[in-house]
């Protein structure tokens, strides 16, 4: 199963009320299970650089099942997979990306915000996903 358009919608909305709500524009990315994009969002004077940041971040859950900075822990230097963030085509492994389950636990997409500092991406992804999440 994947995340539904009705789904997505709620991840964008609750994503856009908690940026607003700490004053700091975000891009905002969407992704399926397989890491296909279903929705992104630029808010007004979100930052043009962190658009392929907030992709990657929703990539990195997507393809992992992982929150980004889990997938971090491995790949840092003394972690047990050195480099990972180096395979997939360049991953983002610093949070703000958290993989979307169903109700059975499995992956049906993943959401992605960058535009803030780490902890404010963070704030939002989880805000986005908890829109959804069981």
């Amino acid at each position: 199963m994947s995340i539904t358009q009705p789904q997505v919608e709620a991840v964008l909305s609750a994503g856009r009320q908690a940026a607003e709500a700490i004053g700091v524009p975000m891009n905002i990315a969407v992704l399926d299970e397989a890491a296909h994009m279903k929705a992104f969002t630029r808010m007004d004077g979100a930052l043009l650089g962190s658009i392929d940041i907030a992709l990657g971040k929703a990539r990195t859950a997507a393809l992992f099942g992982l929150n980004t900075e889990t997938v971090g822990e491995f790949s840092r230097p003394g972690g047990t997979s050195p480099g990972l963030e180096n395979t997939n085509g360049g991953l983002v492994v610093f949070a703000g990306g958290i993989p979307i389950r169903d109700a059975g636990g499995r992956v049906i997409g993943a959401v992605g915000v960058s535009g803030g500092a780490v902890d404010q991406d963070y704030r939002v992804a989880q805000a986005a996903a908890a829109a959804i999440q069981p």
